[in-house]
């Protein structure tokens, strides 16, 4: 049937040329039109209830697009440097779309007019630092004057000018910080990590291809069914919605890699042709030899990428399916397309042109020996790494070795040679943690500006104030303290209810005439305020332990206050989405990688019938990959949202391998271990060296990135490669001389 199959398909070849010629270019532009989201806060799926939460949140107070400038000065209150400050100020008051604020505007409210000469240097520096205000908001330093800095911004393309335009009137002396600036960064570095290793995969793979096969006409075929098969699947993220997210560069590069995989297997047994055995009979028989072990990788590929479906991270779920479905496009392009360009182009067999594989030939012959003879050390080798690299990932109970690091701060995803990353990391050192918390207020009646409610929210706010680790809180009665600062009174509101009812009787005109109270105060519906509370460490443990602290802060101030009865506390943000997805990200390498693992257990079952041969040939995965986490551990690397997924990338990439190792060694299985250890190591052992190196290399180029994340897993993925080769030639036989006792 399957000869019947492609001899109809090599007769339908220019029919077949021609759909695909029609389809890559709607593929193509189907790509072009695909979004990009670059939020570390965005990673978190839109079912998740925190997710839900915070967009409700955010449809109130929205969070909007913020950066800090810190301006070096050796005496920041001195006239020079506030004229200099003052300078820069106005010089970004004339850019359109940017609003900045600085303590110069705080005092100039209560000293309308004031010239900045020695006198009221004197005087603006008692005023900047007879509270602790200023300086927890970072506008005051020792050695240092903050400005804060809204964009109204509404696209990237926006954000993107604004930011440009206030990088052309600033200088070296001014440290630039704020979530803009990272999205920005991060949006270009993971552009141009695509722009980047797509031409040194494509110039290996011509090196590679010709190199081996020595044809142009081999190296024309591979690449155009290679193109087609890549246009293809990012083609179709367009039609299901997806967005260019900080790992959708693998989605590319892992159809590229499994597809051409799957095309040097087809094409290796094509140049095998015997003498005397008509080519056209041989191309079928090649076809039909290739299909079960090609359908059966590829099927447990797809169902492999798949099972990242069940991660709570978007992209890696949006990625995950995003590529199965490439595979499973690219599954039909080298069934339909390859064939056909292999006819139409003549492409040479091993009969006219000769393959270079003279080297691996001479190892081949000597691999049956050697592993019968070392069987044992090489299999204890290979499981005892594994243990050492189970271990260094999820470290042992009791606490006495910690899991894998896992690196959600924005500092991870930054170049450290780069400007960013030295002025966060100065912001961190000289103000506090980047690390924020919305705190949402809801209230069951209209009551927001009620002297009672407001009491209770102060309260709250002091109690937030009094929690460890906590830098800074603001919220609406912020405003109301500072107000009375900047009048000269004592900055804390009266604790009675009386006095505080007095303080506050114009909150409803300040609502209608400063907007930044408004950020604070929900002046629509009066039944929702927020509080704004930075702290110093922002991974999901620290997030729990605030949110606990917050909630029995609130339980005490309900108490105190009956105004607040029946009203509700939820901790929001974005910073707090980011967080979760750190804590997401073990939980999405065990079960992606368990599920990713009994996928494909039960193709190879269905495909040989035995799950012993199975378990063993899971052994050179397993072992790659548990030795690169080793790897990552003994050089201090740590997981990230790349990085997370070289387990299941690994296993379901390598899988490949194994499956035509067995195929091949189940067609000489009669004549002995030895006899089909040979078969399978010329039929099936060139092509696996030759997809390992390719993938390797495909892979290796993303180390070449700006991007740490695209970059590390560019390195850790092409060494799990290449473990992966090594056992596949020295662990795999070895278990097989122990599972068959030869």
């Amino acid at each position: 049937m399957l000869d019947r199959v492609f001899a109809r398909i090599v007769a339908l070849r220019i029919p077949i040329l021609v759909l695909f010629a029609l389809l890559a270019p709607a593929a193509g532009w189907l790509a072009a039109r695909i979004p990009t989201e670059s939020g570390l806060g965005r990673l978190i799926v839109p079912d998740d209830p925190d997710y839900v939460a915070t967009r409700a949140f955010q449809a109130i107070f929205p969070e909007g697009q913020i950066v800090l400038l810190l301006v070096d000065f050796e005496d920041p209150f001195t006239a020079g440097s506030l004229e200099q400050f003052d300078a820069l100020e106005q010089r970004l008051r004339g850019l359109p779309k940017i609003v900045p604020f600085s303590i110069l505007d705080a005092y100039r409210r209560a000293h309308p007019g004031v010239r900045l000469d020695a006198e009221a240097a004197a005087r603006l520096r008692r005023f900047a630092t007879g509270t602790t205000f200023f300086r927890k908001q970072g506008l005051v330093g020792d050695h240092f004057l903050g400005m804060v800095v809204t964009l109204d911004v509404r696209s990237s393309p926006e954000r993107d000018a604004a930011l440009a335009a206030i990088d052309e009137v600033t200088d070296g002396t001014v440290h630039k910080v704020g979530a803009p600036y990272i999205e920005a960064w991060i949006e270009h570095a993971s552009a141009t990590a695509t722009a980047r290793y797509v031409p040194f995969f494509g110039l290996f793979i011509v090196a590679i291809v010709l190199f081996l096969y020595r044809s142009w006409r081999a190296l024309l075929a591979i690449l155009v069914a290679l193109g087609v098969a890549v246009a293809l699947g990012i083609g179709a993220g367009g039609l299901f919605g997806y967005s260019f997210t900080l790992v959708s560069a693998l989605v590319p590069l892992t159809i590229m890699a499994t597809t051409l995989a799957s095309l040097v297997y087809v094409h290796s047994r094509y140049v095998d042709q015997p003498e005397g055995v008509d080519l056209r009979a041989h191309h079928l028989f090649a076809l039909c030899n290739k299909f079960v072990p090609v359908t059966a990788s590829t099927l447990a590929a797809v169902l492999g990428f798949a099972a990242l479906g069940v991660s709570q991270i978007r992209p890696v779920r949006e990625m995950g399916l995003w590529t199965a479905t490439g595979l499973a496009l690219s599954w039909v392009v080298v069934f339909t397309l390859f064939p056909a360009l292999q006819v139409v182009l003549r492409t040479p067999t091993g009969r006219a042109v000769v393959v270079r594989s003279a080297l691996y030939d001479r190892l081949a012959q000597q691999l049956p020996h050697f592993t019968r003879r070392s069987r044992w050390p090489l299999v204890l080798s290979a499981l005892g790494l594994s243990a050492a690299g189970l271990v260094a990932l999820f470290g042992l109970p009791g606490g006495r070795i910690a899991p894998m690091r896992v690196g959600v701060d924005a500092l991870d995803y930054i170049d450290p040679s780069l400007a960013i990353h030295r002025d966060m990391t100065f912001f961190r050192t000289h103000v506090s943690g980047l690390s924020v918390a919305r705190v949402w207020v809801r209230l069951p009646k209209a009551t927001a500006t009620d002297p009672e409610v407001l009491l209770g929210l102060d309260r709250f706010t002091s109690a937030i104030e009094g929690v460890p680790d906590v830098a800074s809180v603001v919220g609406p009665t912020t405003f109301l303290r500072l107000r009375r600062y900047l009048a000269g009174q004592p900055e804390a509101l009266p604790p009675d209810i009386e006095s505080f009812a007095s303080a506050t009787a114009d909150i409803e005109q300040l609502l209608l005439t400063e907007a930044e109270l408004r950020a604070f105060l929900d002046v629509n519906t009066l039944r929702h305020a927020q509080l704004t509370v930075i702290f110093n460490h922002g991974d999901e443990a620290a997030y729990r332990t605030l949110t606990t602290a917050l909630r029995a802060a609130w339980e005490r101030t309900v108490e105190q206050t009956p105004a607040l009865e029946g009203a509700q506390m939820a901790v929001v943000g974005e910073a707090l989405l980011q967080a979760k997805v750190g804590g997401s990200l073990v939980p999405t390498v065990a079960e992606s990688f368990v599920l990713t693992a009994t996928l494909i257990f039960v193709v190879f079952l269905f495909v040989f019938r035995s799950a012993s041969a199975r378990l063993m040939a899971m052994l050179p995965s397993v072992f790659a990959i548990l030795g690169t986490f080793l790897g990552m551990r003994l050089f201090g690397a740590s997981l990230n949202i790349a990085t997370i997924l070289t387990a299941t990338m690994v296993l379901a990439t390598t899988e490949n391998d194994q499956i035509h190792f067995f195929y091949h060694l189940h067609e000489a299985d009669g004549e002995g271990l030895e006899a089909a250890l040979r078969h399978a190591l010329r039929v099936s052992g060139r092509a696996i060296v030759f997809a390992t190196l390719i993938n390797a290399a495909g892979f290796l180029a993303l180390s070449m990135s700006s991007f740490p994340p695209l970059r590390q897993l560019g390195l850790v993925t092409a060494a799990a490669f290449g473990l992966a080769l090594v056992a596949d030639f020295t662990a795999l036989p070895a278990a097989l001389w122990l599972w068959r006792r030869g």
